[in-house]
Formats: structure tokens, C-alpha cells, sequence
């Protein structure tokens, strides 16, 4: 943290960005504040401070200035690998959070008619404790859970605080978001996730992804520079998205079918003879197999199901093998492979599948796994794990593909309505809203013991919650460590910024050291964040108040070389087929499997998306960025112009929208940008909680529409399989 001294033309100067921020600061508006301080006769006190932005999980490196203890501006980190000096909109945009007139304040307990008294801290601590230790001498501690958004601390505090209490149910949003892909890829190439080296790509195509959406700074500015020296981009979407403008191809393939392309490409890469021969044979395990499914997947098979034509297929297929090794599929995140569909798991299989195929892993130009660096092993006893749950987390037999770091949501939900899990803490997770069907989260939330939220703002889930306990926001707290690999390892860290605004409200450590205490198991938690962080920090040999002064640290190179990487599989090679899939009762061999709900006649296929201002149902209530929002009407639901004519629908009219489900009405956007028979949603809108006035049925949402299911084998909550019905509402 960084304070200096500025001037009133500096001041008036600065003060202008602000202006895009649009914060009010306590009961003054932010004009006559920035007014009443530049008239000011003595120089205004001005303070720099690292952070990390929480406008999504990306978590990319920012500095917040503060003029007078009031938040001037936010700017990219230089530094940090993902904004590169830059933030995106809705990095602006959620700083206003901080100032919300709408934020928790204060402890809540939910009353018997369903509205909210405040409560002191000591209160709700006794009361939750006493009802967590009632809950574990009635049912065990097996019957608790927590889901959390993976923040910084949170995800840590989370997991410290359920194992401690003996349950092994801890849960991630990753089964709404990325779980499919996560799942597939730590199968066939042993990670997560892998990168593609676009500065050097001759080819690349994007499958369902869209950088100009989902918006980090540096990934961005890669597909840019990429587009701008040459590179190929092609993008398979119903939708041509916002990253069009970077596109020398836009194929549009009907929803859920995306796998029926990728297996048709590799027809033809095996077939013609184009594939890499030395990199397979070499470095790949399961090929025989595949190559003889692959035979029956020919492009003129791929296009009855995909409506991507048979020759357009095979000219993709052949320019990607002749770019090879700089070509590559990109490697995607929510969107198609990360819970869309009953094929979201097979299909992120099936991109690695097409990656090797042209060898292109670890090649100039192609997909690299690289390696990331994480904190040490800690020898100061206080911060030793809980002993390990002696019952295994629910959901992890029913779906065997689960990662140990997530867990499937989808069977937290069922299991709780089953009466299984008795209570449930949420830290800054809206699933009652963001994550499968929101009735059956009614329905199952109405059936437990106890629910406790854990937020900066009254959401769906803490409306329907037993207690509501007020974090602070991003940049009144201090975090632990966020470790971030590459061809470079960093570390980045979110420090005190804002002072705290509400003195009710607590930090992330504060709250979980009073849960503990309060439930029995304080032993685990006699230390603070900063106490953590530091030691986790000294294990990298990087100091707590570095961390603070500058908030993003390079650690040592790990000396990225290209070249064919280590495959950290059962194999120790690049399966195309997997054993521990066949055992999981899938196909073992990556192959064909059809999405779960074919739209019939009359029905659209319905699917949804990012905007660059949002992220899902956390940004909806801030202001400016919902202001934005009413003023293009980006609320609206899409639909191709050739739908809207058979339809008699103009742009502006209200559609009535229906499926099993739900049925809902909203504005409608004619445009060419979208493949007829599908309609697209964005997915940030059709708020229910009363508290958060402006997002409170400003639009549809998207998980109102689907079915509670769960993709065979992870878990993914499949949330675009559905149909819906359109129909004009008349004036």
C-alpha cells in the first residue's frame, strides 16, 4: 500500500475515471463528493493498494487507488498474467459493490414468516453452533455440506471447516461451470486445463468459447494480436459470438452435436492418412480402438446430425493438418465441454483426441500443459489439516468421475432433498439461483435443519437461508494466496484496499474462526488469514509485505521448454482410451454419444452465454452494470431473423418462452447472428430476490428452464439440455 499527497488539478484530473465507476460513497453522491474534495483547500490523501478482481474466477491482478478513503479508480496490474495492465467492464462494474445501497450489513435470522431480523455476531454464532452439533449427534456429520464459489480464502476456509467437523462434503460450482472439461482433460492428458500458444498458432478453432464474453484482458489481447499476424480463427457456435470479430470462420452447428464434428475431423485425419504417425505411436495409448470407431464417423454421418456440411468438415480437418503442429482446438471452459450437455464430458475428450492427432502437444504453435506452482508444505502445527472425514463425500460413487477438488452439486441437491443432508453452508454460491433447476433448491432448502449463506448481497440462496452472515467485499479484505501457472509461475493476492464501510460486516477468516469456535472445532482455526497467508508465502520465499506493496510476484522460472509434455495418466501417455471410464459404465474409447433432448417440431433449441458487462447472477444488481444493461436491452432473448419472420416477430416484441419446467416472458432480439432453430439466452438475468430491487424479474433465467439431471459419470448439471417453445405475446 502505497500513500502520497495530490494536488486539485491532479485531482479533477483523476477524477473523471471515476466517473465510470459510478460508486456513491456513504450518504454523499460521488459528483458532489469528487466536488466538495476538489474545492477542498488542503491536498487530498491518495492510497495505492494491490488486489484481485472477483468479477469472475479468473481473479486477475488489479491496483485500487483511494483519494481521502474513497475509491478513485481500478486499473489492471502490469504484472499479473491475466489483465496485463488491463481490467475488463465488469472489473469496473463490480467495485460498486462496495458501496451498494442493497449489501448485507448486518447478521440475519430468517423469521417463521420468512422475513429477516438482524441479529448480533455472538447471537447467530451460538445459535448456528448449537444447531450444527445438534444436526451431528442426531444424523453425523455426514448430513453437512457446504458449496462455495472457489474464491481465494473461501475455497480453503471451506474445506478446513466441513473436514473439521467430520464431513468430506464439500462442493464447488465447478458442476455449473467447468467440471465436463475439468474431468475429461485430467483423463486424457493428465490436467485440468492447457493453453494454446497463439502468438506462434497458424490455426486455431474455438468450440462454444468466446474470449470477447467472457472476458480476460490477456486472452483477449492474444486472440487480437493472433488474428492480427495471420491466424486462423475459426468458431463453431450457433451464435456468432463476440469474438467474431476476430473470426476468418464462422461455422454454425446445431446445439449439442459439436462431438459429431470433432469425431468427424478425426475420420478424416485418420482416414487421409494426415495424422501425426510418430507422436501417436509414441505418446499415445488406446489408438487402434479409437481409430476403428472413428471409421464410422464420416463427414457425410457428421453433417445429418450436426448440419455442418460433410465438405466443410473435411476442409477444416485437412487445413488443420496441414498447420499442424501450430494448429490446435482451443481448450475451452464453460460453454459446450463444460456442463451443456449429456455429451459435454466426451466431447472435451474428443478435443484432446483431434489435438493429438495432429501432435500439436507441447509443439510452437500448438496446446501446451504447463505446470503450476502452489504453496509448501506449512511445519507450524496450527495450521495442520483435519483428520480425513471418515465418510466419503455424497455423489462421489453415483458419479466416479468427479474431481476430488469439486464434487457434483447436482447430488448435494438431490441428496438434500432427500433428506440426506440435513444442513448446508453456502460461501458466496447462489445455487438456489445460478445452478440447476431453482424449484427443486426451494423444495430441498424448505427440508433441511439449517442453512446458513455466507454473502456481501441478499441473493436467491440467502433469501431462502435460516441465517445470512455479511462478508465484506473484495477489496476491504485481505486473501489468501492465488497461485497462477504458465511458461511463467506467479503469485497474486488480494490486500485491504477499502477500508471496512459497514462495521457489521466481517471477513471470510473472521466468519469461519467464529463457526468453528461456536461448533466445537475452534482448534483448527487459532490463526488469522494474514497468519496463513504469510506462511504459505514463505514457503515460495515470498514475504507477506511484498505481497502487499506490489500483489503480484514472479516466482522462479520453471523453465517451459517446448516439446512433447509429461502425461500424467494411468498410462502415462495420452489415452484415447481410458479404463477408469469403462469402469465408470461409459464408453471407454472416445467416441459418439447424442446430446439427451432433440428439439422437435415447433421447439428451439435453447441456448445460453456471457455477456462482457456480467457474470451470471453476482453482477446482476450492481448498478451501473444493470444500468448498462436496461439500456441496450441486453436482456433480451435472441432469434434468428428467418425463426422471427415464420414467428411474426419483430425486434422489441415480448415472446412467451416455455419448456417442461417453466414458462416466462421476455423482449426479443431479431438478428443474423444465430443459426435458425436456436435461440440464445444471456445468463445473468430473471433475478427472484425481492432485495436486490433492480435485478428483482428484470428478465428470464436460463436454469428456471431445465430439468434436474446430471450428466452420467461427472455430474455436470447438463444446463442447456432443454427445449422450449416461442410464441409472440400480442399487445
Amino acid at each position: 500500500m502505497r500513500e502520497t499527497t495530490v494536488s486539485r488539478r491532479t485531482f479533477l484530473k483523476g477524477s473523471a475515471a471515476t466517473a465510470a465507476l459510478a460508486c456513491a460513497a456513504g450518504s454523499i453522491s460521488l459528483g458532489s463528493w469528487q466536488a466538495e474534495r476538489a474545492a477542498a483547500a488542503e491536498p487530498a490523501v491518495t492510497v495505492t493498494a494491490p488486489s484481485l478482481c472477483n468479477g469472475c474466477s479468473s481473479k486477475c491482478g488489479l491496483i485500487a487507488t483511494t483519494v481521502d478513503g474513497q475509491l478513485w479508480t481500478l486499473k489492471g496490474n502490469e504484472v499479473h498474467p491475466y489483465s496485463k495492465g488491463r481490467i475488463c467492464g465488469r472489473g469496473h462494474g463490480l467495485a460498486q459493490m462496495a458501496y451498494s445501497d442493497e449489501r448485507v450489513t448486518q447478521p440475519l435470522r430468517r423469521k417463521d414468516d420468512g422475513t429477516f431480523e438482524p441479529i448480533d455476531w455472538d447471537t447467530a454464532f451460538k445459535e448456528i453452533g448449537a444447531k450444527v452439533q445438534d444436526i451431528i449427534a442426531k444424523n453425523g456429520p455426514e448430513s453437512l455440506a457446504i458449496i462455495q464459489d472457489p474464491r481465494p480464502s473461501g475455497k480453503q476456509y471451506s474445506a478446513r471447516f466441513m473436514n473439521a467437523l467430520g464431513s468430506a462434503n464439500v462442493y464447488a460450482h465447478s458442476s455449473s461451470c467447468n467440471l465436463s472439461k475439468e474431468s475429461a482433460y485430467q483423463l486424457t492428458i493428465g490436467a485440468t486445463g492447457y493453453s494454446n500458444d497463439f502468438a506462434n498458432a497458424k490455426m486455431v478453432m474455438f468450440i462454444g468459447r468466446s474470449y470477447g464474453d467472457g472476458i480476460r484482458p490477456s486472452s483477449v489481447q492474444s486472440l487480437a494480436d493472433a488474428a492480427e499476424h495471420g491466424t486462423r480463427v475459426v468458431i463453431v457456435d450457433p451464435r456468432l459470438n463476440n469474438s467474431g470479430i476476430f473470426a476468418s470462420d464462422w461455422v454454425p452447428i446445431n446445439p449439442g452435436t459439436d462431438l459429431a464434428l470433432l469425431m468427424a475431423m478425426a475420420n478424416v485425419l485418420i482416414e487421409e492418412d494426415l495424422y501425426d504417425h510418430d507422436f501417436v505411436e509414441q505418446n499415445t495409448y488406446g489408438f487402434e480402438e479409437f481409430a476403428e470407431q472413428a471409421k464410422e464417423y464420416t463427414p457425410e454421418w457428421a453433417e445429418k446430425i450436426t448440419d455442418v456440411p460433410a465438405e466443410t468438415i473435411q476442409e477444416l480437418a485437412r487445413s488443420m493438418a496441414k498447420a499442424a503442429p501450430a494448429a490446435s482446438i482451443e481448450s475451452g471452459w464453460r460453454s459446450v465441454i463444460g456442463c451443456s450437455y449429456k455429451n459435454s464430458f466426451e466431447t472435451a475428450r474428443a478435443i484432446t483426441a483431434i489435438n493429438s492427432l495432429l501432435g500439436c502437444w507441447g509443439a510452437k504453435g500448438g496446446a501446451l500443459i504447463t505446470s503450476s506452482p502452489k504453496a509448501g508444505a506449512i511445519e507450524d502445527a496450527r495450521f495442520k489439516a483435519p483428520a480425513k472425514p471418515a465418510a466419503k463425500r455424497i455423489g462421489d460413487a453415483e458419479y466416479p468421475l468427479v474431481l476430488p477438488s469439486a464434487g457434483t452439486n447436482v447430488a448435494a441437491l438431490q441428496a438434500t432433498l432427500e433428506g440426506e443432508i440435513k444442513g448446508l453452508f453456502f460461501y458466496n454460491s447462489n445455487a438456489a439461483k445460478g445452478y440447476a433447476q431453482p424449484k427443486k433448491w426451494t423444495e430441498a432448502l424448505e427440508k433441511t435443519d439449517l442453512v446458513v449463506t455466507i454473502d456481501v448481497q441478499m441473493s436467491e440462496t440467502a433469501q431462502q437461508s435460516d441465517y445470512v452472515l455479511p462478508e465484506v467485499t473484495y477489496l476491504e479484505r485481505l486473501e489468501l494466496p492465488e497461485f497462477v501457472g504458465g511458461k511463467k509461475h506467479y503469485v497474486g493476492m488480494r490486500t485491504v484496499a477499502l477500508e471496512k464501510i459497514h462495521p457489521e460486516t466481517r471477513t471470510c477468516d473472521e466468519i469461519f474462526n467464529g463457526l468453528a469456535e461456536a461448533c466445537g472445532v475452534g482448534e483448527y482455526f487459532q490463526f488469522t488469514a494474514e497468519d496463513w497467508a504469510e506462511a504459505q508465502l514463505a514457503t515460495v520465499g515470498v514475504s507477506l509485505d511484498q505481497m502487499k506493496k506490489e500483489g503480484v510476484v514472479e516466482l522462479p522460472d520453471p523453465h517451459f521448454e517446448y516439446g512433447v509434455p509429461t502425461f500424467k495418466t494411468a498410462s502415462g501417455k495420452f489415452e484415447f482410451k481410458t479404463d477408469k471410464v469403462g469402469e465408470a459404465g461409459l464408453n471407454p474409447v472416445i467416441g459418439w454419444i447424442p446430446r439427451k433432448v432433440t428439439p422437435q417440431s415447433g421447439e428451439f433449441a435453447i441456448v445460453g452465454g456471457k455477456q462482457g458487462i456480467h457474470s451470471h447472477t453476482m453482477t446482476q444488481n450492481i448498478e451501473a452494470l444493470h444500468a448498462i444493461s436496461r439500456e441496450y436491452h441486453m436482456e433480451r432473448l435472441w432469434m434468428a431473423a428467418k425463426d422471427a419472420a415464420d414467428l411474426g416477430v419483430q425486434t422489441g416484441d415480448t415472446v412467451e418462452v416455455s419448456s417442461s419446467e417453466h414458462t416466462g416472458q421476455v423482449e426479443v432480439r431479431v438478428t443474423q447472428r444465430l443459426k435458425p432453430g436456436v435461440v440464445f439466452l444471456p445468463t445473468h438475468y430473471g433475478g427472484d430476490a425481492p432485495a436486490q430491487t433492480r435485478a428483482y424479474h428484470y428478465g428470464i433465467s436460463l436454469t428456471d428452464f431445465i430439468p434436474l439431471d446430471a450428466e452420467p459419470g461427472v455430474g455436470s448439471m447438463m444446463s442447456q439440455e432443454v427445449a422450449v417453445t416461442v410464441k409472440k405475446v400480442e399487445a
